[in-house]
């Protein structure tokens, strides 16, 4: 077994050691929120944050998840910063066909809660990662300079 802290709450697996976490989370927790993309880290669908760094799932083996502190976009609008993006992106309307926007939510909370005052530049290199094939960046940088005002 071995044992996950995910959104505040223990749960143990019986999972092998080297699954990737997205599949423990979709397929042995049914939390279905984080999305497979490509499965090798480069589109960000599968965003999660592991000890609040944004981190795609795809590619972390539960086995180096053990210990660590994950938040999923479950539980991520239960943090001050993650209700802020949430609401920014609801205000913008943001999501189009929304498969990108659980891992463009986590990216953009991981960046504000490193960064309350982020310039473009920095917009750019926290989200550079995140693909979105119906191209809302101009709506997910205004919903994330719209979170950090109201952040302010």
């Amino acid at each position: 077994m071995i044992s996950l802290s995910i959104n505040g709450k223990q749960i143990n697996t019986d999972a092998e050691p080297d699954t990737p976490l997205l599949w423990v989370l979709r397929d042995h927790l049914n939390m279905t929120g984080s999305k497979f993309g490509c499965g090798k880290a480069l589109c960000g669908a599968c965003t999660v944050h592991i000890d609040g760094q944004a981190t795609r799932s795809c590619v972390v083996p539960i086995a180096g998840a053990a210990n660590l502190k994950i938040t999923t976009i479950e539980g991520v609008g239960a943090t001050t910063v993650g209700k802020a993006v949430q609401e920014a992106w609801i205000a913008e309307n943001v999501a189009q066909c929304g498969y990108c926007q659980s891992g463009q939510i986590m990216s953009a909370t991981s960046l504000l809660a490193a960064n309350k005052k982020p310039t473009d530049a920095d917009i750019d290199a926290a989200m550079s990662g995140n693909i979105c094939r119906c191209a809302t960046y101009a709506r997910i940088r205004s919903a994330i300079k719209r979170a950090a005002q109201s952040l302010a």
